[in-house]
Order: structure tokens, then sequence, then C-alpha cells
């Protein structure tokens, strides 16, 4: 892969990240300040993720890898992206905003998977050369969330701005794919099923107790993941958090930071202890949520941040490396589509209704009781963990390059 290559592969993931973390964090904000949302109606602009998670395997299974260059679709998704997010930032009320950001992420998520489609087809060894292009996205991420934070819109309330600087990002991306290197469709029309799509064919793995247990325990531990993605920007800029956004970046580089340590500590304390010590990551943060504040307990607020690295990299991504070693050669695609449909179409899907429920119980007036609200969460992370103690044995794995 040569060098205007790499460039034009990093420049795709910053550009596809900048675009989701510029409006996706602060949404909850948005909604809360311009149309007095409800948590129940927060809940809802959210699932449309999980919608999104669900659809796009149909997309990229039964039109992308079948028909159509890979960097075409991108964008063609991106193009008509920016005009429903342009839409999304200009409306007045709920009800007209939903249906563009819901249309918005049915076609957004199948371009996770078709940026990463792109770069893989160039590389001769992904497991090399991927990482370097991929933390690219991590950088746009941070970037975004740096940008709305330091020109402060949270605090001039004005963050429908990000839907007008992320409607051009994607229309500079959209327009952008279209000189990306050609990557054709590569699957067998005639063979292709919906079981493969949706990575059903990889079932056989809950047939083995400790996948099982290490399956239920993902799905689950999605309810409270997404209590953070719904609402912590809220929270901090309900407390009076200064540059919320650019402070929730500190999540972004803490992930960029501890996935090098992953390795190490999954070589060193097995999967079962780095999971387990994920999901503590999990109770903690949310109880530093519930007890900081922007005066002498600022540092916990920080912590709970920080502490996303460890709560995503030490269960998602080693559950996704741990998935990828159950599976074996002949159900690894399915297996990640499988946990991937799991986790953030049906686990997320229940959190981020779970979380809009508990916001408008404890709601007071325009604020809310987040004591109490955080610590549920917290509680839930506390049950799966020992639920998850007591009954996945550990097992050594053997990461790729061992």
């Amino acid at each position: 892969m040569n060098n205007k290559i790499k460039i034009q592969l990093s420049f795709m993931m910053f550009l596809e990240f900048f675009i989701w973390g510029g409006w996706f964090v602060t949404m909850g904000t948005f909604l809360s300040q311009n149309f007095s949302a409800s948590g129940s109606q927060l809940a809802q602009a959210y699932e449309t993720q999980s919608i999104g998670a669900i659809v796009a395997p149909f997309i990229i299974g039964l039109v992308a890898d079948r028909y159509f260059s890979a960097q075409k679709i991108l964008g063609f998704l991106h193009i008509i992206g920016a005009f429903l997010l342009f839409q999304a930032g200009v409306q007045n009320d709920f009800v007209s905003f939903y249906p563009f950001i819901f249309l918005y992420m049915i076609l957004y998520m199948p371009t996770l998977a078709l940026v990463n489609s792109v770069a893989f087809r160039q590389m001769e060894d992904p497991s090399k050369e991927f990482p370097p292009i991929r933390v690219f996205g991590t950088v746009g991420w941070i970037i975004a969330g740096l940008t709305i934070g330091f020109l402060g819109w949270e605090s001039q309330k004005i963050l429908e701005n990000t839907f007008y600087l992320t409607a051009a990002a994607s229309l500079i991306l959209g327009i952008f794919s279209f000189t990306l290197p050609n990557t054709p469709p590569t699957a067998d029309k005639e063979n292709l099923s919906i079981s493969k799509i949706l990575g059903l064919d990889a079932l056989s793995l809950l047939k083995n107790r400790k996948y099982l247990i290490f399956f239920i325990s993902s799905i689950l531990i999605c309810i409270p993941l997404a209590f953070y993605y719904q609402h912590a920007n809220q929270f901090l800029n309900e407390i009076g958090m200064p540059r919320a956004a650019a402070v929730m970046s500190l999540g972004q580089i803490s992930e960029a930071l501890f996935i090098l340590l992953l390795p190490v500590f999954l070589k060193g304390y097995g999967i079962k202890t780095t999971l387990v010590v994920g999901m503590i990551a999990w109770v903690l943060r949310y109880i530093l949520f519930a007890y900081g504040d922007v005066g002498g307990g600022i540092w916990m607020l920080i912590l709970g941040v920080i502490l996303h690295g460890i709560c995503y990299d030490f269960f998602f991504v080693s559950g996704q490396i741990y998935t990828d070693f159950k599976a074996g050669s002949q159900f690894k695609s399915s297996a990640q589509g499988l946990i991937t449909l799991a986790t953030y179409g049906l686990g997320m899907l229940v959190g981020f209704r779970v979380a809009g429920k508990i916001t408008d119980l404890y709601s007071i007036g325009s604020s809310h009781d987040w004591t109490q609200i955080w610590l549920i969460p917290s509680g839930f992370a506390f049950i799966v963990l020992i639920f998850f103690i007591l009954t996945f044995k550990d097992e050594k794995i053997k990461l790729e390059n061992e």
C-alpha cells in the first residue's frame, strides 16, 4: 500500500468518525435545550443507532457486497446523509426532527462496514496496516468533541450548528469517496443467505457454555452503556461542566491509549480477568458520576469519563477478540456480525429505552436527580459483573500475533 492510498484511507477514517462524534455525543443536550425533549424522546432518537445496526447487514450483504463498488455506495450514502443532517438541524420540534435522524442512521450505520471494507481491500497485512489507519477515526471523534467544546456551542445553546458542521463534513466525504481506490463487490450472488448476512450461521457458538455466558453478559452490559451515550453529555451540561463535549473527548483519548495495553493485559491475566476489569470500570464510573460535581468533586466526573477507555476496550474490544478466537476460521465473519447485532442492535435498543424511562422517572422540572439516575446503571452493571464472575470459567486464548 503506497503513501497516497494511506493518506486517502486515513482522511476517510477521520471524516467518518468526525461526522458521527460531531452530533451524536451532544444530541441529548440539543434535544433538551431546543425541544425540551423528555427522556423517552431522547431514547427514541438514540434508538435509531440500534435500528441502523440491525438494518446495516441487509444493506451491506444484499446490495453493497453483491452489486456495487464499496467506495461508490459510501459516497452515495454520505451525500444523501449530508442533506438529512442539514434538515435535522433546521427543524423546530422533535416530531419533525425525528424522521430525518431516523433515515440518517439507517444510511450511516452501513458506512461503518464500508470504510473497513475499502481499507482492508487495499492491505496486504491488515493486522499491521489497519490500526495506524483506524486510529485516525478516533482522532476525528476527539477533534469533533474539542471543536464543539471550545466553540462554546453547548453553553450558547446553539447545538444545531453541530448538524450543519457534520453535514458539510458528510458532503466532503461523499464527494471524496469517489476518488478512493476501486473496491468492487466480492460476494457470491448465488450462495448468500439471510442467515449469513445476519451472522446466524454462528449461532452454533452458543452451544458452548462459556461463550453463551459471555454472549448474555455482553447484551446485558449494553444496558448501562446506553445510559452513557444517551445522557452523559446532557448530565454534564445540566450540572454546569464547562466545555462538556471537550471533556468527553478524554474518553476517546483514553480508549486509544488503553487499546495499546489490551494485548499485554490479555496475555498476562487472561480473558476472564480482562472482561471483569472492564465490568468493574462500568460500576465505578457511574458511582463517580452519581457523586461527582463541578466543585470539589470535578475530579470524579473527569475520572468517570476517562474510565471509558477501560470500559470499552477491556470488555467490548477484548470480547471481539474472544469471539474471533471461539469462532475459528469457519465462522469469523458471521460471529462478529452476530455479536454486533446482539450488542449494538438488541442490547443497546433495550438500554436506550430503559435509560429514557429512568431519566423521566427522576426528572425534577427542567432538571434531574442525577445521583439516583446513575446509581441504577451502576447497580445493574454490578449484578452483571457478579453473574459473570460466578458462571464464566477462564480459558487461555491465543492472540493472532502469538
